[in-house]
């Protein structure tokens, strides 16, 4: 944990930008995998980790917005609990550590909460996202399907601007990220199992106590944005496309993709591709800064890689016009970026829309563009994603190509001889700082072609 100072703090921001009633915020449950006593690896709610700070089950923080009072509510643990998990501290105690004075049995939670409704206060809580969350709060509160808008929108001002603190852990995360890639790199052999490559680096991100950010994609058939099938082996001619990331021991993340050549050495089609997608990712590292949004930075982006598949003779016209009309989005049918933190899509939970945007930026309702997550303007302590990709998707091209679309942009029989490529994306995590913006991590995963190269050859 921090501090117990930090999360004072929190708390008495969050209460400051209330206009009154209570705060409930829930902590997670165990989750059973197959049966009740084997269970997921536990994972907390990463808004109560940010307000309390304590990651076990079993515990809510209430939070008085008229009085500024806050409790913890959970269970002290009994002799069979002793007996199986050794001694452990009270509820007082574990309240104490993170600044709470007041602490109190889960059952008495109820009461509470019925006692203010029965005067009329209202009670802010965020949008469950687990089904024991949703049944609690139902029988908490008697309502369901509702939660606080005020409250989502206080804890998105908080949470989207990363202390000193919390960018310090997110380093961490990224450094063992960066050794998480520079393995995969080093596997990337003919004739390994994607399967060895995933088990690799989710061991890599076990061997620190933590865990993997999300699901390892991991395919030498990277023209699947989501590839989470780790079934292929390697073979000579293919690219590697590994998303990946880690979950440090305070549960702030990082992720990262690089895609490589497998053999250790691109061809000159590949290698082409690839330069256009690194000057993309660099491209919005240069204009990247406080006062611009990330909308213009993923459309800034669009542009340079319009460009250069125009150079590669795959696209025509005017790029500004094809960028506008949405031609490029054949390529990459994505977002450049999102928002990272406690989590690796940092407060997804709570609305994308409140996360990524705001009432001056909103979403542009256009194939490609409208999957772009982080879209508002860019603040100082902002950490997100830049993950430009291009992509050669079978399905995709038969279909637009079927439907005539974007025939003025698009050059659909040299597309045609591409449909084997796969794809590539290439992905950094940055810290908006005062002027511009920085990679995250001690070090910059390899990623020009000279780096990844002499990675795998190394």
């Amino acid at each position: 944990m921090f501090d117990k100072s930090v999360y004072v703090n929190r708390r008495k921001q969050l209460i400051d930008k209330m206009s009154g009633g209570l705060v409930l915020i829930l902590g997670n449950e165990e989750a059973p995998a197959n049966y009740p006593s084997n269970t997921y690896k536990f994972r907390q709610d990463s808004s109560f980790l940010y307000f309390f700070g304590l990651n076990m089950p079993g515990f809510a923080g209430l939070m008085d917005v008229d009085s500024g009072d806050v409790c913890l509510y959970g269970n002290d643990v009994d002799m069979d609990d002793i007996i199986w998990m050794g001694p452990q501290p009270s509820v007082k105690d574990l309240a104490a550590s993170v600044g709470v004075t007041c602490s109190a049995p889960f059952g008495k939670l109820a009461g509470v909460l019925k006692e203010a409704i029965s005067h009329g206060r209202k009670i802010h809580f965020l949008p469950p996202y687990r089904y024991h969350n949703m049944l609690l709060l139902e029988d908490l509160l008697g309502i369901k399907n509702y939660s606080s808008l005020e409250l989502i929108k206080a804890v998105v001002a908080l949470r989207s601007v990363k202390e000193a603190c919390e960018i310090e852990q997110i380093n961490l995360a990224c450094n063992i990220g960066y050794e998480m890639h520079v393995a995969a790199m080093k596997h990337a052999l003919p004739g390994q199992k994607e399967q060895y490559i995933a088990g690799l680096i989710e061991g890599i991100a076990a061997s620190y106590g933590s865990m993997v950010s999300f699901p390892v994609i991991l395919s030498q058939n990277g023209e699947t944005l989501h590839n989470h099938d780790h079934s292929k082996t390697l073979t000579v001619g293919r690219m590697m496309l590994t998303d990946a990331g880690a979950e440090n021991n305070m549960n702030y993340c990082s992720d990262f993709t690089r895609t490589v050549p497998v053999g250790g050495r691109f061809d000159q089609r590949q290698k082409d591709v690839y330069n256009i997608v690194l000057a993309c990712n660099n491209k919005a590292m240069e204009i990247a800064r406080p006062g611009v949004t990330y909308q213009y930075v993923h459309l800034e982006v669009c542009k340079i890689l319009a460009q250069g598949l125009k150079d590669l003779g795959l696209m025509k016209g005017d790029v500004n016009a094809a960028v506008a009309a949405g031609a490029h989005a054949l390529f990459m049918p994505h977002g450049l970026g999102h928002m990272m933190g406690l989590d690796v899509h940092d407060m997804e939970d709570l609305g994308q829309i409140y996360v990524g945007y705001d009432d001056e930026t909103r979403p542009i309702d256009q194939f490609g563009t409208s999957s772009l997550r982080m879209g508002r303007k860019l603040q100082p302590g902002f950490v997100v994603t830049d993950e430009p990709g291009c992509y050669f998707i079978p399905a995709l091209i038969d279909q637009w190509r079927e439907q005539g679309l974007h025939k003025e942009f698009l050059v659909y029989d040299k597309i045609e001889t591409y449909k084997d490529f796969g794809g590539i994306r290439l992905e950094d995590d940055i810290l908006i700082t005062e002027n511009g913006c920085k990679c995250m991590g001690d070090h910059r995963a390899p990623i020009t072609v000279e780096e990844v190269e002499n990675t795998i050859n190394g």
